[in-house]
């Protein structure tokens, strides 16, 4: 018996599959294998992404917290430079030219400043 002819009656009724109808299964097997792993691969950055999302919101107190911290200090420097003029610090005044204008002996050394 010879290999190359179909032992059977019903096998010679079937007829044999083409280079073409082997090659599409085969195409269409290996494309579903690549559509089955970009899913996985797509739901595996899915999750990641949302992890990386829920830190994020995580951190949204966080920075409100820093952001009202970082409001209070503009503010106090923002008192501290409209106020710089206020005095001199350990004089005891509000402004020390003023506070000296004055007192005699201030007002005797301008004099004879302003005469030489």
């Amino acid at each position: 018996m010879s290999l190359s002819r179909p032992s059977n009656a019903f096998e010679s009724l079937v007829p044999a599959e083409s280079f073409f109808e082997r090659e599409k299964e085969r195409l269409i097997e290996e494309i579903s294998t690549n559509f089955e792993q970009l899913m996985g691969h797509t739901n595996t950055l899915n999750r990641k992404l949302e992890e990386v999302y829920g830190v994020g919101r995580e951190f949204t107190t966080v920075a409100a917290l820093w952001g009202t911290f970082n409001k209070l200090i503009r503010d106090q420097q923002t008192e501290l430079a409209t106020s710089a003029d206020a005095g001199v610090p350990g004089t005891g005044s509000l402004n020390f030219a003023q506070s000296t204008a004055g007192h005699p002996a201030s007002s005797t050394a301008a004099k004879s400043d302003q005469r030489k």
